[in-house]
């Protein structure tokens, strides 16, 4: 370590990266030893993932694999997406299972953040920076957060990848060896491969590092020579995957080739550069992707044009507003932290103009305050290299060696140290437990691929996964069909959720999987259909429905009950207006003591059982009925309702398995959910129950 960086050979300095990668990786172990235990969180042997989004892409996996998810459209193809090509290659030629592979896989991607760190400080003569660095980048809170064990997503390359192209962009500016510009060409290429949805962050980069290099080396060939490959690499092809990752490949490699022979003038050369970077800004959309993707997250509410549906992105918790001191968590660990990275960055750029191609991802990470967390993560390498460094630069005023030594391992240790607490108890859970997966396994058994299960977007993956059935919302689409779902599960009325769930798959299907909600109510043409006359025919038992190509299940969980309240704002709303049909009630409570004949509530409200009224505060509302429901040995729920006003619209419903309380309108007591999934009452004329848990309930649909 107290080698300068000319004195560290290749072997020392993978050295350094390999200490460094195995740190990122076991820090991620910490989660495996804390749920290596619990029975509840294994399936087939090993512990589940983490995240929904997870099973979207290891069901690609599993359709790649096995072929399973013929008849799901929305199945990712192998050779379009990095993720699945991977995990597909690595179980089918290692001796690990699916499982496995998924589980572990963003641990051993992500940790590789190491490498281009290191990389980038011995650009600079300073490997221990690097090294110090890579400690601390690689575990940080954000990036942590969405790459540790079992958070089987793309996010294991949003930032690890991005870090491998500044490391060739920034070479090219230093050594100005057409080779690096070529690798940093290559790295860009294969970026939609593995992360699509961080493209805009490349365009970004890609348009400072252009802006760089003329301003700075406008008077260089081989600024024109590396900004044309650039551009060549930015430019989408209009051909399927793997042909255009090929092609693109192929002509890198050849205008490489070609550049090594060629004598074209420097003015040539502009000329060929100024004509990629408009075919890039137009055919690449780089302008409207980047608005696009900004004006994404921050749009809120309804929809303005058509039909007034219900907007998902503020319902969704990392596409909100974070306060500072979240934000400062996620990227450094602490308040103080990001502080010291900011103002490490700025001394970064004043010593070493280089990092001006890192602004990007400076950028996108502060943009996280008003688009939302998952944005953090894009800073996080970036400021770990600032906050380091601001402490290499102090340790240049200390004579002593030993000195300026101990003080920068202990101020790495103390940015290093929040990070690692919060790793500890950030004992995040699987996504299910393997009683909810048992439960979907039955339904595997008695469901076909093209069936359908309707249940709500946070379920559409595991239902591929573990069921192999499709799904008509899920995790990545967020559309007018949220509000099908929504009304299905709140309608009181079965015949209407029994036809629309029929009408909605079959014109799913039948419109080449079109937003079914569009297509019914013809939103947004001339002769736009009244939603609410529509719905109203629904409810006739005699409605002509499209003939029966596919059985329908209704999922109905345990744990929708807690976002029932949201996944309701989706249905309860008049669609030609915007504004909200009903004031919905809707609140889960634990008994937290009782004293006489009340019940004090975990939320603060007090049940009077002898008056039967509730109080909160100062107000005080009176029950209509006391509903106790308990599962019985054969299945069914066992139920007794105690009346108290008559003329009330409130009721409570007590789930003596759960020792929950429910306390809700009278309206919502009604809904298909309520009434399917906690009381176990439906219509056997319309359904039939087929899975039945405490965890729970899934419906099959006869018409």
């Amino acid at each position: 370590m107290k080698q300068q960086n000319n004195q560290i050979t290749t072997m020392q300095m993978m050295g350094l990266m390999l200490l460094a990668y195995l740190f990122s990786f076991s820090i991620r172990l910490i989660w495996v030893y804390q749920f290596k235990d619990h029975s509840a969180f294994m399936w087939n042997g090993e512990l589940m993932i983490n995240t929904n989004d997870g099973y979207f892409w290891a069901s690609g996996a599993q359709h790649s694999l096995w072929g399973m998810h013929s008849d799901n459209p929305r199945i990712p193809e192998m050779w379009k997406y990095g993720t699945v090509a991977v995990t597909a290659f690595l179980t089918k030629y290692t001796p690990f299972s699916l499982e496995t592979v998924i589980l572990y896989l963003p641990a051993v991607i992500s940790s590789l953040v190491v490498i281009p760190i290191i990389l980038i400080a011995r650009l600079y003569g300073k490997v221990l920076w690097g090294f110090l660095a890579a400690l601390l980048g690689s575990i940080a809170w954000s990036y942590y957060n969405r790459t540790m064990v079992g958070y089987y997503d793309t996010d294991m390359f949003s930032a690890m990848a991005p870090m491998f192209i500044l490391y060739f962009l920034m070479k090219s500016t230093i050594d100005f060896d057409l080779k690096s510009a070529l690798y940093a060409a290559l790295m860009v290429a294969i970026y939609p491969f593995l992360y699509d949805a961080g493209r805009a962050i490349i365009y970004a980069i890609g348009i400072i590092y252009s802006l760089y290099m003329i301003w700075y080396h406008r008077n260089e060939k081989v600024t024109y020579q590396s900004l044309i490959l650039l551009f060549v690499a930015l430019i989408p092809l209009p051909f399927v995957a793997p042909w255009n990752y090929l092609l693109k490949f192929a002509l890198l490699f050849g205008i490489f080739t070609f550049f090594k022979k060629s004598t074209l003038s420097q003015k040539n050369l502009i000329i060929i550069s100024t004509i990629l970077f408009i075919m890039f800004m137009i055919f690449g959309h780089a302008l409207s992707l980047i608005i696009h993707k900004t004006m994404a997250y921050l749009m809120t509410g309804t929809t303005q044009e058509g039909l007034h549906f219900y907007g998902v992105k503020q319902t969704v918790r990392e596409a909100g507003h974070i306060p500072f001191s979240t934000f400062a968590n996620r990227v450094s660990g602490s308040t103080i932290g990001v502080f010291i990275a900011l103002i490490g960055y700025a001394v970064l750029v004043f010593r070493h103009r280089q990092f001006i191609l890192a602004l990007p991802l400076i950028g996108i990470g502060v943009f996280a305050l008003w688009g939302g967390l998952r944005f953090t993560v894009y800073a996080v390498p970036v400021a770990a290299m600032s906050a380091i460094y601001l402490f290499v630069v102090i340790s240049e005023y200390i004579t002593d060696k030993r000195v300026k030594y101990i003080f920068l391992i202990i101020s790495t240790a103390l940015m290093i140290y929040p990070n690692i607490t919060h790793i500890i108890a950030y004992k995040v859970p699987t996504v299910l437990k393997k009683v909810e997966v048992q439960d979907l396994s039955m339904l595997d058994k008695v469901a076909d691929s093209k069936d359908y299960t309707l249940a709500w977007w946070d379920y559409g993956y595991p239902i591929w996964f573990y069921s192999d059935t499709n799904t008509l919302i899920d995790g990545g689409k967020h559309n007018n069909d949220n509000f099908i779902i929504s009304k299905i599960m709140q309608t009181t009325s079965p015949v209407l959720a029994a036809n629309l769930s029929r009408l909605a798959v079959e014109t799913y299907v039948d419109s080449n999987y079109s937003v079914v909600a569009d297509v019914l109510f013809k939103n947004g043409e001339k002769d736009q259909i009244d939603p609410n006359r529509f719905l109203a025919k629904l409810e006739d038992p005699n409605y002509q429905l499209p003939p029966k190509t596919r059985d329908i299940y209704l999922y109905m969980p345990l744990r929708m009950m807690n976002i029932f309240p949201t996944v309701s704002l989706f249905g309860n709303l008049d669609l030609t207006t915007g504004k909200k049909e009903r004031r919905m009630m809707f609140f889960l409570a634990y008994a937290r003591q009782q004293k006489g004949g009340k019940i004090i509530m975990d939320n603060g409200i007090i049940f009077d059982t002898k008056k039967g009224i509730i109080q909160q505060g100062q107000g005080s509302l009176r029950i209509k009925s006391l509903v106790t429901v308990q599962m019985g040995k054969d299945g069914h729920a066992i139920q007794q309702v105690y009346p108290f006003h008559r003329d009330a619209t409130t009721m409570i419903i007590y789930m003596k398995d759960y020792q929950r309380f429910v306390i809700l309108d009278q309206e919502t007591f009604y809904s298909m959910y309520v009434q399917m999934f906690i009381l176990g009452k439906y219509d056997k004329n319309l359904f039939e129950l087929v899975v039945s848990s405490p965890y729970s309930k899934i419906y099959k649909l006869k018409k």
